[in-house]
Order: structure tokens, then sequence, then C-alpha cells
């Protein structure tokens, strides 16, 4: 098989098995499912991806998509990441985090498939803590990971409730995070009290 069409047959069956894998489950699928899905033999799609535990690393891994650089103000740019969840939210096929959701499938005793969702939730909290050393945030570390939690914890709380909004509130929360912090973040921002000196009795 030439390279080009063997690589176009690999992606094929990625982009079968991505789909399959988030909206239906990791372990509901197997891998006849994944190849009758794409008109292929079993055996073609073992040529491709050894076993499925290989097809799953690479289902995660493409599901790794890291944060683009932007040229907005940095504190824009957190918040705008509430609004994107929000339009994720919304859209039908929207089945929570798949890094999570493969971890909580397989358990923790999977390694491989823990060490690509610790590698993509630490990944995210340093886009976070990056953006608040920017701003200056003296405890960029810990804001960081209270924002990744509230990016999760919203994530959790749409799927039990189905409710978009869940991300509106979590942005809400993130903004008193940041004013809390120092951060402008516009708007009714909070301004710090300058308390005047008492002249001298």
């Amino acid at each position: 098989m030439p390279s080009a069409e063997k690589s176009d047959m690999k992606e094929r069956i990625l982009e079968t098995a991505d789909k399959l894998f988030y909206l239906q489950g990791i372990r509901a699928i197997g891998v006849d499912t994944i190849a009758a899905e794409v008109g292929i033999s079993k055996r073609t799609l073992y040529n491709h991806f050894p076993s499925k535990d290989t097809l799953i690393a690479a289902y995660l891994e493409r599901r790794f998509v890291r944060a683009r650089p932007s040229d907005k103000p940095p504190v824009e740019q957190i918040l705008a990441t509430f609004d994107s969840l929000e339009r994720r939210f919304a859209a039908k096929d929207f089945r929570g985090c798949p890094f999570v959701n493969a971890v909580a499938e397989l358990g923790p005793q999977d390694r491989a498939v823990r060490k690509i969702a610790i590698a993509f939730k630490e990944s995210r909290r340093v886009w976070f803590r990056e953006r608040l050393k920017e701003l200056g945030v003296a405890d960029a570390e810990a804001l960081a990971t209270q924002l990744v939690l509230l990016v999760d914890g919203s994530i959790a709380q749409d799927l039990v409730r189905d409710d978009p909004a869940m991300a509106r509130a979590a942005k809400e929360a993130a903004k008193v995070l940041l004013r809390n912090a120092g951060v402008d973040v516009g708007g009714d921002a909070v301004k710090p009290v300058v308390k005047r000196k008492r002249p001298p009795q």
C-alpha cells in the first residue's frame, strides 16, 4: 500500500474511532465495530493499529489540542475559555471531557491513558498560569489550579444538568477569583479602596 494511501486509511480509522469512542464509550466499542464502520477487515485495522490500546492512545493524542497563541490581552484569553466552553456545551455531540471519560472507563490502573490525561490537564493548568504571570498575579500557580477546577466543574455540571449556562456561572466565579488577585476584569470590577492617612492629632 502506497505511503499516502496508508496514511489516509490510518486517518480514516482514527477519525471513526474518535467519533465512536467519544459518543458511545471506549469499552462499548470494539475494533470489529470500528472496522465495519470504516469498511475494512479487522486485519487491515490491525495493520495500522496493532491493538485496541494503541488505537485508544492515538485517539486521546488526537484530542490533545493545545491552545493557540493569541494577541488578545491575557484576561480576555482566560475569560474566553469559558465562552468557548458554553458554545461546546450547547453542541448536541458534547459528552464531556474525553480524558476524564477515558480514565473513568478504563480506571487509573491504565497507566498509558492516565499519563495522557494528566499531561492534557497539566497543559491547560500551565496555560492559565502563564496568562496569570503575564497579568502579574502573585500566586499564579494556585490561581491556575483554581481556574482549571472551575473548567472541570462546569463540564461536570453541564453533563448532569444539560445546561450550557453552567459555563457562564463558572466564568463569573473566575472573575471573582481574578478580582481577588488584583486583576482588572473590566465592567463592574471592584477597584481597591485607598485609605487616607489620618492627620496627626
